[in-house]
């Protein structure tokens, strides 16, 4: 199998200003109104902890594997090391990659999507041309994609502008929500609004979803192992760390929009209010130019996400490919940039094709998809590598051992479980099901020609 460096470019600041970029993009901006609705009322704040707590366990296990297995591809290598390389692991790492192609360009488009509907609070005219919107959002994937497509030092260097960005935006939004807070529409209750019943269980666990799905990134990291120095000290820090800076930026926007804005006003979709809630909130506290002001500020930082997303992503299918699991074309880096650049064209275009759908029910279908065969599959690895292979090397260990891997497992499981009872439930129930027949099918079909586990000849 060929080797390939990539030069080791990323340290602590750079790992953190990854990882935040991509979890807070258009995420607060977008999914509040949503996160409100899911239990109707300022309660559903508490999805905010939940989701926390679940990442921080989450972060724990791709911490002790990110540091295990510092290297390119992040939870593909984690499934294949920990499940055999040649046995179940292969078929687990083609699922992983499989899924990807799916969601992880979908999680791209959510942010360019974002962007596009923010854009047309400046420019009123896009609301009513649907295609319109739609070809922007497309536009966006692939301005990102062209401002990868250059040298890795480069690249750290721009992420942290964008950074900067990010960071002054949500800043900016919480320093004015606390001069304006109203605690009246802060702890507008409905009646019966901590009361346990069934109806505030599936609300919790559809809340904490939308929250996971902001929270989407934490790992970020973890797809560039190879490329970060000293990983043993750098990826559990950047993975904590950005989770709860992150927790402090998202909580205190959520904060924002609901002590300033009445939350029976938000809940509604389809109004510019839903679609755009950080102009609007701005607009109100501030005047007409700072909610422009604002719009351009939530356009830098949903790009920032993109950016970072792309950045990440388009070295699943490099490392898949440079392992042999994947179409070796992609495992190709350019030949004076050194980075994966047929990779990342790949990832590029798809999350391009992907940004001219709607994409509001999809953030449910792909976030379901990635918990069995991800999330809960790689817990399922850790606690398997763990009993098989106690003799390893394990430069970073979970803390409490191993109640953090069970107690994320169980809530990821919850979290699934919970979408089957909500309207139309079934159909991403169906889509997580053709996303994982189709895999294995079309793993056994390669798996059988190309003579490998477990066709594998005698």
């Amino acid at each position: 199998m060929p080797t390939v460096h990539l030069p080791k470019k990323f340290g602590l600041l750079n790992a953190i200003s990854i990882n935040m970029s991509n979890m807070v993009g258009t995420g607060p901006f977008i999914t509040v109104p949503a996160i409100l609705a899911t239990m109707g009322g300022p309660q559903a704040l508490v999805c905010w902890f939940v989701g926390a707590l679940i990442a921080i366990a989450d972060g724990l296990v791709f911490a002790e594997l990110g540091t295990t297995f510092p290297s390119s591809g992040g939870s593909y290598t984690y499934l294949r090391e920990c499940f055999g390389r040649e046995s179940l692991g292969r078929l687990m790492a083609w699922l992983f990659v499989w899924q990807f192609l799916f969601s992880a360009t979908l999680e791209i488009a959510t942010g360019t999507v974002g962007m596009a509907l923010y854009t047309g609070f400046i420019f009123k005219g896009l609301v009513s041309r649907p295609w319109a919107l739609r070809l922007l959002a497309a536009g966006f994937a692939v301005a990102a994609m062209v401002l990868l497509y250059r040298k890795i030092r480069d690249i750290a260097r721009i992420m942290l502008v964008l950074w900067s960005g990010l960071l002054l935006t949500s800043l900016w939004v919480v320093a004015e929500g606390l001069v304006h807070l109203n605690p009246r529409l802060l702890f507008d209750f409905p009646p019966g609004a901590f009361h346990p019943s069934v109806a505030f269980m599936l609300g919790l666990g559809n809340g904490t979803m939308l929250v996971m799905f902001n929270f989407l990134g934490y790992y970020n990291i973890c797809h560039l192992g190879d490329e970060v120095r000293e990983p043993e000290r750098v990826i559990p820090r950047a993975i904590i760390g950005s989770i709860l800076l992150v927790l402090l930026l998202d909580l205190g926007i959520s904060i924002a929009f609901t002590g300033v804005l009445p939350w029976r006003e938000m809940i509604k979709p389809g109004t510019v209010i839903y679609d755009a809630v950080g102009s609007v909130f701005m607009e109100r506290v501030a005047g007409f130019w700072a909610g422009q002001w604002l719009t351009v500020m939530v356009l830098v930082t949903a790009f920032a996400s993109v950016y970072s997303m792309m950045l990440g992503y388009s070295r699943i299918p490099f490392a898949a490919a440079i392992d042999g699991t994947f179409f070796r074309y992609f495992g190709k880096t350019h030949p004076t940039k050194d980075f994966p650049h047929r990779a990342l064209l790949l990832v590029g275009i798809l999350s391009a094709i992907a940004s001219l759908f709607d994409l509001v029910q999809i953030i449910t279908a792909l976030v379901l998809a990635r918990i069995l065969i991800m999330f809960v599959g790689q817990i399922i690895g850790l606690l398997v590598f763990r009993k098989r292979h106690p003799e390893a090397s394990r430069p970073f260990r979970m803390w409490l051992y191993p109640l953090p891997a069970l107690f994320a497992m169980a809530c990821w499981l919850y979290i699934f479980v919970v979408q089957a009872f909500q309207p139309q439930g079934w159909q991403y129930m169906l889509y997580v099901l053709a996303v994982f027949v189709s895999g294995v099918g079309l793993f056994l079909l390669l798996a059988r020609k190309q003579r490998y586990w477990p066709f594998k000849a005698a």
